[in-house]
């Protein structure tokens, strides 16, 4: 069974963290692509893979992942203050499916924090709530370039388990990864996975 994923109009609320009041919107491509492109294009920004695309092409890239029944990405806020980048998606429909055995209620995660507005303490913990906040998901799983360290230690902290590096190949070549998961029972366990409002 498909894990469901968050779905609306771009730009509309589908989700609110009662404990931090960060809330997430679906991501409009048009309006959010300035602060997307000034994420993305940073120097710590390189993993993420996207920072040689120029605005439009940018837009065009999400407008194609908002087409997907599959794929979703989704904006931060604090208040009205975009702060992180999430994309929940399908593993089974990903190129990620090459490197492990996909269980039912599986939902793939990429987190970026985009501003240092909000600690990843606080932010960490809501990222996780959202992705749990559909019932039918079980289990996520993220797959952190493995020469991204800083964020490999984040994951970690976040309470996923590491899996260990895989390779598969991504829109962007291939991928070495390290690939980790959190279980809903071992995130209730630790205490990371926080109830919305």
């Amino acid at each position: 069974m498909t894990a469901r994923l968050h779905d609306g109009a771009p730009g509309e609320e589908v989700w609110c963290a009662g404990t931090s009041g960060l809330r997430v919107t679906m991501l409009d491509p048009a309006a959010d692509v300035e602060v997307l492109h000034d994420w993305v294009t940073r120097p710590h920004a390189g993993f993420f893979g996207l920072g040689r695309l120029t605005r439009e092409e940018l837009r065009e890239t999400y407008e194609f992942v908002g087409s997907l029944p599959t794929h979703h990405a989704y904006l931060v806020r604090d208040g009205e203050v975009p702060v992180a980048l999430a994309q929940l998606y399908h593993p089974e429909d990903d190129p990620v499916a090459a490197a492990y055995d996909v269980r039912p209620g599986d939902v793939g995660a990429h987190f970026f924090r985009g501003s240092e507005a909000v600690a990843w303490e606080v932010l960490g913990p809501t990222l996780v709530g959202f992705a749990f906040s559909r019932p039918d998901v079980e289990r996520i799983v993220v797959e952190p370039d493995v020469r991204h360290r800083a964020a490999i230690a984040r994951t970690a902290a976040m309470g996923f388990e590491l899996a260990g590096a895989v390779r598969f190949e991504s829109p962007h070549g291939p991928k070495d990864a390290m690939l980790a998961f959190l279980t809903r029972e071992r995130a209730l366990a630790e205490v990371v996975l926080r109830s919305p409002r």
